[in-house]
């Protein structure tokens, strides 16, 4: 009797979804449901927690939010006909779980729970969820299939081995929501290459994609054959539906040259549960077409498509039309006010100049060249007579006789911020701060001044990386959008005269390194002074970033883009005496 040809093919629903909006959720969902039915697929994976949006935080604490999370499962569910779904949801059973539901046919087969519960980072899975105990796999088309969910497949002697030496799985389908930063993609895309040849399965990992709050997905749902080798992989950045034929046979055929997995099968302690979903097919499929795989991105432009979805995700998903943006004719705000401009835009973007005394005629000339480049429109609104009359309100009698120092230069700033809040408040447009992260390393930033905003676009990019994506977006529009004398210029908040920003920090390619070494890394004070840099410009930096923890704690959520961002990254108490270079 001939043996039947296994095959199977797969969706990955790629999606952007919002955090709570479980109808909307639903939807999208359906929609990607039936585009994949409409191509003939037999199974069709969406992200981790797809249906109630993820992180959804504190909402898990909420039991109308989980019972309402349920109730939408249980909709998505009798809409589903004539293919298998796996979706992401919260699971109840007196916890609650991180949870993976198998659906065909209107009927819930089976249910798979997170094992691996993340607790570093951004991630407090552990606040929220119960730990899942078992590796079921599913007969999906006559195919064995695992699912699990995201940092599961991390681990080497995880869910992954033992659906595949315990339950036999053929095909893995992990569904993932993995935030983004600088470089992880391609560390994933070894883990997951590793992950496939060491078991000899075909894994087929599906992420989420879009920005949500601090955080931002890049998607690049990817499919990896049994000897580790990428077969396809979905859009960066971009919501996509990636559709594989899986040549199931050719891991049975792989399986028989591989005397390792033999051993340890028969050393593995236990079987798992084996639930079935549905019989092969007997129909033969026309091939769909191979998509090829994206260039590869350089890192200007993985941190420029971030940038770009996290602003517009922020912005639409929480119900604003337009942003505005103080223009000082700075490298950091000409940036902000170019990636609102491709997030949103052009007439959704408002730039508004403030002049004082102190501001050149340059910087002037810049930033309405940038808008007339970018065709925003513009406001200018002065500051002298406003800082004259608190100048001379406060001279009067509580700063008389005292010289002028930062105070005056922090009103400035503080006048600007007022300016920008009113006309939020007037026309319903969020204020796009412009701080980048070496500034709010060393508080370098102004309270309720130019940290005042709703949003901080490049909170998490230091300043000699501004530059690079400055000079990034110049490059992939084919012509100049940010002037070049904002590149060429020496930067300055010109609060004072003839002021610029080494008066008060050390140059930018010296701060940077050890920012990024203290910040990000964990360096210690020793091991900085190792790496070549001047102790006492380490230690002035070290003690800048230690005391200015308060004014962080203040400043608006932005999009995370390197491993170790302020805020739902690295938390240090505010109120801390620990210097270890004092010892």
């Amino acid at each position: 009797m001939d043996r039947a040809i296994k095959h199977l093919r797969v969706a990955l629903g790629q999606v952007n979804v919002t955090v709570g909006d479980l109808e909307g959720n639903v939807d999208k969902i359906l929609e990607y449901i039936s585009r994949a039915r409409d191509m003939e697929c037999h199974v069709v994976a969406f992200p981790e927690l797809a249906i109630p949006g993820y992180p959804p935080e504190d909402l898990l604490l909420k039991p109308q939010f989980i019972e309402e999370n349920i109730e939408a499962l249980g909709y998505l569910a009798s809409r589903i006909k004539d293919i298998t779904v796996v979706v992401g949801f919260v699971d109840a059973q007196d916890d609650i779980f991180n949870a993976a539901a198998v659906i065909h046919d209107g009927e819930i087969k089976g249910t798979y729970r997170k094992i691996f519960l993340p607790n570093y980072g951004v991630f407090d899975e552990n606040r929220y969820f119960q730990q899942g105990q078992e590796t079921p796999v599913f007969v999906i088309n006559g195919t064995v299939v695992g699912v699990n969910i995201c940092e599961d497949i991390w681990y080497a002697e995880g869910p992954t081995l033992a659906q595949c030496l315990g339950g036999g799985a053929e095909v893995i389908l992990n569904i993932s929501s993995s935030p983004f930063h600088v470089g992880k993609r391609a560390f994933r895309e070894r883990m997951l290459s590793v992950r496939a040849s060491d078991n000899c399965t075909i894994v087929a990992y599906t992420n989420l994609v879009g920005g949500q709050d601090e955080l931002v997905f890049d998607g690049a749902s990817m499919v990896f054959d049994e000897a580790g080798h990428l077969l396809a992989q979905a859009r960066i950045f971009h919501e996509d539906l990636l559709v594989v034929d899986l040549d199931v046979e050719s891991v049975f055929r792989t399986r028989l040259h591989d005397p390792r997995r033999r051993k340890e099968r028969l050393t593995f302690p236990s079987r798992v549960p084996i639930i079935h979903v549905s019989g092969p097919s007997t129909t033969s499929l026309p091939p769909i077409e191979t998509r090829e795989r994206e260039e590869t991105l350089s890192k200007e432009e993985e941190i420029t498509r971030a940038l770009i979805v996290g602003t517009r995700d922020y912005i639409k998903k929480n119900g604003f039309q337009k942003v505005v943006i103080g223009l000082s004719g700075g490298i950091d705000s000409s940036l902000v006010a170019a990636i609102a401009v491709e997030a949103l835009g052009p007439e959704n973007v408002i730039g508004v100049l403030m002049p004082s005394q102190y501001s050149s005629q340059s910087s002037i000339t810049d930033a309405l060249e940038l808008a007339r480049n970018l065709g925003i429109k513009t406001y200018t609104l002065s500051i002298q007579e406003i800082f004259d009359h608190y100048r001379g309100e406060l001279q009067r009698e509580v700063f008389k006789g005292l010289e002028e120092d930062v105070t005056e230069e922090n009103i400035q700033a503080r006048i600007r911020g007022n300016l920008l809040m009113a006309l939020s408040n007037k026309f319903g447009w969020i204020v796009l701060a412009t701080g980048n992260k070496s500034e709010m390393s060393c508080g370098y930033a102004t309270l309720y001044g130019d940290m005042a905003g709703g949003f901080a676009v490049i909170k998490d990019v230091f300043k000699t990386t501004v530059y690079k994506i400055a000079r990034h977006i110049n490059h992939r529009a084919g012509r100049e959008i940010i002037p070049e004398n904002v590149f060429v210029k020496p930067p300055s908040a010109e609060l004072r005269p003839d002021q610029t920003d080494q008066d008060t920090l050390p140059p930018y390619e010296i701060l940077d390194p050890i920012l990024e070494a203290y910040v990000e890394k964990d360096k210690s004070f020793q091991e900085i002074v190792a790496m070549g840099f001047d102790p006492e410009t380490v230690k002035r930096v070290i003690t800048m970033v230690d005391r200015n923890e308060y004014k962080r704690r203040q400043a608006p959520p932005g999009i995370k883009i390197t491993p170790r961002a302020f805020g739902r990254d690295r938390r240090l108490p505010i109120t801390n005496r620990y210097r270890p270079f004092l010892k």
